[in-house]
């Protein structure tokens, strides 16, 4: 095969044209399948960022029960002390002695009555949470049997043209690399421009498909030379004339029938 640099601009021309022919198929295809991709690549996101939420939610209960247990072991620690100077008020040498040992042991009740305090405010937040966490576990049990639905969905639109897309993908492939990398990049950027993927287009009563705007006759005449590579320059689109969009429609219909 000649080297990309060898072939004749008519050559170049040709090969563009058959190369959108095999894109525009594997466009049709794609489009068969119409939001659907989005939709599972939205419901992904979605469930993901709900599952950190609730991963959230597991590390702030479990947070809150450490805080719980902390707070039982302040109010077990002051009952023991509680009772250790109630013990050592039986035995005290004055009044002083045993006023200190009260004042301690109030010290103590004070703190076991602030550990219950916090221990009922950490009890209704965790209880806050559960309920919301299990709203939320609700909402991504939901969103996941919808993802399924939307993936099954979808994977059987895709097994339907599996093997027509895997060919054409191998063909648009094989006619790209007949194409110089710098006029490769110009299809490609036209093709991502063009909402309807069409960056090689022919004439259709003088103007280039998909356009109102007629190309003088002079320009007509050069496209049809083949000589050098025409964009159209309201549409920025790569022109070809009729007579080789007919002989390669023709032609191509071999290579992409499947």
């Amino acid at each position: 095969m000649a080297k990309t640099n060898d072939i004749s601009v008519e050559e170049k021309l040709r090969a563009l044209y058959d190369l959108q022919i095999i894109d525009s198929r594997l466009d049709e295809i794609r489009n068969t399948r119409g939001e659907l991709p989005i939709e599972v690549e939205d419901l992904e996101i979605e469930i993901e960022g709900l599952e950190k939420r609730a991963e959230k939610f597991h590390a702030d209960i479990k947070d809150q029960d450490d805080q719980i247990k902390t707070k039982h072991e302040v109010i077990n620690h002051a009952r023991t002390l509680i009772e250790k100077y109630k013990s050592q008020q039986d035995s005290v040498r004055n009044n002083k002695e045993f006023e200190a040992l009260s004042k301690e042991m109030e010290y103590q009740e004070l703190e076991i009555q602030l550990a219950e305090k916090r221990i009922k405010e950490f009890g209704a937040k965790i209880a806050h949470k559960n309920e919301t966490l299990d709203e939320l576990n609700s909402k991504i049990d939901d969103l996941k049997n919808h993802l399924k639905f939307k993936k099954e969905e979808l994977e059987g639109l895709v097994a339907e043209t599996k093997k027509e897309e895997e060919y054409l993908i191998e063909q648009s492939k094989e006619y790209a690399g007949k194409i110089d990398e710098r006029l490769l990049a110009s299809y490609n950027r036209i093709r991502t421009n063009s909402p309807n993927g069409l960056a090689v287009v022919g004439l259709e009563r003088g103007a280039p498909k998909g356009s109102f705007f007629t190309i003088p006759p002079q320009k007509q005449m050069e496209i049809a030379q083949r000589k050098k590579i025409i964009i159209d320059e309201h549409s920025g689109k790569i022109l070809v004339d009729d007579e080789l969009v007919m002989e390669e429609n023709e032609r191509m219909n071999a290579v992409i029938k499947f």
